[in-house]
């Protein structure tokens, strides 16, 4: 790749394809609307805060290269969530959500997860999220794909961590195993093979994991699967370092939590944005430190929303940065939420500055896909700000 340089906004959005026409669409534009734009200085104020580009037409998003100005934020249970600086959704199309919410409903039935929890499964409208977080895509059949795929990921912490029928952190360790197994499929000698085969077919979430990545298989290159299987992996060692906090009673400091959200974020998902556009980011950019550490900071940020709206409903003692920050700095569990919006702000002005860097001298896929994670954070907020699975009232 070459040395990074600056470029103008215009030159950064003429690398990226139109948006999808077809099933459902009520309101798709090109993801030039998403991609990142050049930053002022760092003493300057961001001109998206100050400066803020007319009004868009009712569901467009933001302007080019703009995050939407300051609206004053949400009250979310209880507690004021300040205007976050994130894109809105590039468009919202409810008939296509639906179409992947209740094939994906369907299928966990099928497999086994959410038992006697599948009409609340239903109102959380995942397929919504999903059609939300890939605007370019209207194929409800590669969104369901995705869509399985997180719904996996969410099985674990909802049926192994948070609640379901056994959250034992004692047994978590053993059982990420085994998800590696599923992921990345172990091959035993084969007199042994049966009885891990039984121990999968017993447990739903394995054979979510096991489903979900056959579906990806049909649109993902072995290359992109294999990106996957890495994200998730990371994920596990997350969920490990949860379960030590639980099993030992243990309150992280907050420079821990932020590590442990490195590593248990929403990167699983973020990292099928090329696939379920139909295309791949080439591997050695894909790879390059440059690129990795800001797909992390996109991440990141992404997962600090959903501290801010999911602790509406969380236990007031569950492990999130608002209730660290308050516990550790002396301060009250309001001004912990603003300072998390501040560190959340933080990492997306870091992204966008160096997206737009990458954008510049990468490759036209390594700019779509840059744009594409913007778009998927947009997406991810709209989504938390709107799901049955966070709103408290």
């Amino acid at each position: 790749m070459p040395r990074m340089t600056g470029a103008p906004a215009e030159a950064l959005r003429a690398l990226l394809p139109p948006g999808p026409t077809g099933l459902g669409i009520a309101a798709a534009h090109p993801l030039a609307g998403f991609v990142p734009h050049l930053v002022p200085p760092p003493e300057a104020e961001p001109s998206a805060r100050t400066e803020p580009d007319p009004e868009p037409a009712s569901g467009t998003g933001p302007g080019p290269g703009t995050a939407p100005p300051p609206d004053g934020g949400t009250e979310h249970g209880g507690l004021r969530i300040p205007p976050l600086y994130c894109p809105d959704a590039l468009r919202n199309d409810p008939a296509l959500g639906e179409e992947v919410n209740e094939r994906l409903v369907e299928w966990a039935e099928e497999i086994g997860i959410f038992t006697g929890r599948i009409e609340r499964l239903r109102s959380h409208q995942f397929g919504s999220l999903f059609m939300l977080a890939h605007p370019d895509c209207d194929d409800p059949d590669r969104l369901l794909a995705a869509a399985k795929c997180g719904l996996s990921e969410w099985s674990v912490d909802d049926h192994w961590v948070d609640e379901g029928e056994d959250p034992d952190p004692a047994l978590l360790g053993e059982r990420m195993a085994l998800a590696h197994a599923v992921i990345d499929p172990v091959r035993l000698p084969a007199r042994y093979m049966p009885q891990f085969e039984e121990t999968v077919q017993r447990e739903p979430v394995l054979r979510a994991f096991r489903s979900a990545l056959a579906h990806l298989s049909r649109y993902a290159s072995p290359t992109q699967v294999a990106r996957l299987r890495h994200e998730l992996a990371v994920m596990f060692v997350g969920y490990g370092q949860e379960a030590e906090w639980r099993s030992s009673a243990r309150t992280p400091a907050v420079w821990e939590y932020l590590l442990h959200r490195y590593e248990n974020a929403f990167f699983p998902c973020m990292v099928l944005v090329d696939p379920v556009s139909g295309y791949e980011l080439p591997p050695d950019e894909f790879a390059d430190a440059r690129v990795r550490r800001t797909y992390l900071y996109a991440g990141t940020a992404s997962v600090l929303l959903n501290d801010l709206y999911s602790m509406g409903k969380e236990d007031p003692t569950d492990t999130n940065l608002p209730n660290l920050i308050a516990a550790e700095e002396g301060c009250t569990l309001q001004e912990a939420v603003d300072r998390t919006a501040l560190i959340h702000d933080e990492l997306m002005h870091t992204y966008e500055a160096e997206a737009a860097a990458l954008t510049a001298a990468g490759s036209p896929h390594l700019g779509r896909f840059l744009a594409g994670v913007w778009a998927w954070m947009g997406g991810c907020k709209e989504w938390h700000a709107t799901s049955a699975r966070y709103r408290t009232a």
